[in-house]
């Protein structure tokens, strides 16, 4: 089924998990069975997903597949950044240094506050009436 020269990375955002596969090719971005280009439209959002591989010089050594769900497009973009950077520690664990320098080994802890009860939101307050 799967090739033993695959190297896996599991990366976290916000409410999105991405799984992400990495494996020697020609530099192939692959998300939810879609390329990088049309799963995020967004120029920022593929920068953001392909600096792990620019930063450590193998976007065009690898082949990249994903498989990423929950949350909205920056998070998910976010989550597939942490992921290929986790999975390219088990191609090479000399890139760690790199990584880790550019802060891509570290997960971010922010999430969404929770609602309590007796307002209408996480922190908003219904409006104070005085009379």
């Amino acid at each position: 089924m799967s090739e033993t020269n695959d190297s896996l990375g599991t990366g976290r955002r916000k409410t999105s998990v991405a799984r992400v596969r990495l494996a020697s090719g020609t530099g192939k971005v692959t998300i939810n069975g879609r390329s990088l280009e049309n799963y995020f439209p967004l120029e920022t959002q593929r920068n953001d997903v392909l600096l792990p591989l620019n930063l450590t010089d193998m976007f065009g050594k690898l082949d990249v597949r994903v498989n990423v769900c929950g949350g909205g497009s920056t998070g998910q973009a976010g989550a597939v950044r942490h992921g290929i950077s986790r999975a390219l520690l088990n191609v090479d664990a000399n890139l760690r240094p790199i990584l880790k320098s550019a802060g891509l080994l570290t997960r971010d802890p922010r999430m969404k506050e929770r609602k309590k009860y007796g307002q209408p939101g996480a922190r908003r307050r219904f409006q104070y009436s005085k009379r």
